[in-house]
């Protein structure tokens, strides 16, 4: 029994991630964070789990994948493509297209299924990650969703910006960019400076602009990552 408890883990990952596609469509953004976040802290826990009790498996892996599509990829799209509908402030060549749109809020899923797929059979992905994770990319977007839902129809440029987002995170996802990993090697300073430099980054977006910091906060660690990743390029 013991080594189903990080599947059971695995799968609350995943019922978690349904219900904040039902919250999304129903327009409960802010049930939608809570819910992405309780899979996100599933997610971490199935992992510990299985190591902790000695119960790693090829179907635990493969559950793992399933479950942060729906979670980390389903979901967020599901509230970004609500928050496209809320946009009316199109200009003139767009209007045509208007009823559509919306649509692309689910190349979110489409890549974070190829990215999960792609670290699955990557070996160089233990440590840290090549590309956005997709929990990030998923965290970035619920937050953002529930931090702006309120100015789609007060100014056009966030249209603008989710769209760019969409395209640009998700070609992250896939991409070859070194991201560091956010667990603390040890409890010293030396080795965990980029974790804890986020950490401290998070807190006081969190503070300043409230859930919406979170995606502030994804987003320093994209730029934390391509600058020190572009130093060691330089060093060696």
């Amino acid at each position: 029994m013991k080594k189903q408890i990080p599947n059971i883990i695995t799968l609350l990952n995943l019922f978690s991630g349904c219900i904040a596609i039902v919250m999304a469509f129903g327009g409960n953004f802010l049930a939608v964070v809570i819910f992405v976040t309780l899979a996100a802290v599933f997610d971490f826990f199935d992992g510990l789990a299985a190591r902790a009790l000695g119960a790693s498996s090829k179907i635990g892996v493969e559950l793992d994948s399933l479950a942060d599509v729906v979670s980390f990829g389903v979901a967020p799209a599901a509230a970004v493509f609500m928050l496209l509908k809320e946009f009316t402030l199109f200009p003139d060549f767009l209007l045509p297209l208007q009823n559509y749109l919306h649509y692309l809020a689910f190349l979110i899923p489409v890549f974070s299924a190829y990215r999960l797929a792609k670290f699955n059979i990557d070996e160089r992905q233990t440590t840290s990650f090549l590309g956005l994770p997709t929990p990030a990319n998923g965290l970035f977007w619920i937050t953002y969703v529930y931090g702006i839902h309120i100015l789609a129809n007060t100014y056009g440029f966030y249209f603008y910006l989710t769209i760019g987002f969409i395209f640009v995170l998700s070609l992250l996802m896939i991409s070859e960019i070194p991201m560091f990993s956010l667990k603390l090697k040890n409890l010293k300073l030396k080795g965990n400076e980029k974790q804890l430099l986020l950490i401290v980054l998070m807190i006081a977006f969190v503070l300043l602009w409230g859930i919406i910091g979170v995606a502030w906060g994804i987003l320093a660690y994209i730029a934390i990552s391509a600058v020190t990743s572009g130093k060691k390029k330089t060093i060696r």
